[in-house]
């Protein structure tokens, strides 16, 4: 079942270019109910995300490009990196994008993009798409639980001096000195 706020028919998540009014913004919210924040859960391989707003507008760039311009907001939980203790945070990011037809798509598996805010016209704009993908840039990449840290270095290892690598090369050789 679709939230109303999914509705294809008053809110849709994919928006056919050529039906974009080039004089004034297309607005747009997303907020995907339990059932779409669960699966985008499983897609993007976190503990939950309870909640998830997505809204902006889009509107003509220059005489045949598009921007994207929005607020992303959004309550996830991941395992902690040193723990593994559920860690809750809210996330926020803003969106920009520009969508222009004279960008061609990257081919190949791992090709990256010159400007990752700009990305090729097609004959939709999948808002859907945009927003899990700019959750998972958003997302924090090393959650911690609160009091949680790794373990530091030897003492031993913090009090080498890096300036003088060979400092104690002499005890290891038997004792001989330069400075006899």
């Amino acid at each position: 079942m679709t939230s109303p706020d999914l509705h294809p028919d008053r809110h849709p998540q994919r928006l056919r270019v050529a039906h974009l009014n080039p004089n004034s913004a297309t607005p747009f919210h997303l907020r995907p109910d339990d059932q779409v924040c669960a699966a985008i859960a499983t897609e993007l391989g976190i503990d939950a995300l309870s909640r998830l707003d997505f809204r902006g507008q889009v509107r003509a760039q220059g005489t045949d490009g598009w921007l994207l311009t929005g607020d992303l907001a959004a309550r996830v939980t991941q395992p902690c990196v040193v723990t593994l203790k559920p860690v809750r945070t809210h996330v926020t990011d803003k969106v920009r994008i520009q969508f222009s037809p004279h960008v061609t798509a990257p081919e190949g598996d791992e090709v990256e993009m010159p400007d990752e805010t700009l990305e090729p016209l097609g004959n939709f704009i999948d808002l859907t798409a945009i927003m899990i993908e700019a959750l998972s840039l958003a997302l924090p990449e090393y959650p911690r639980a609160e009091g949680a840290s790794l373990q530091t270095t030897a003492p031993e290892a913090e009090a080498t001096d890096t300036r003088r690598p060979f400092a104690g090369l002499d005890k290891l050789l038997g004792g001989r000195s330069d400075e006899s």
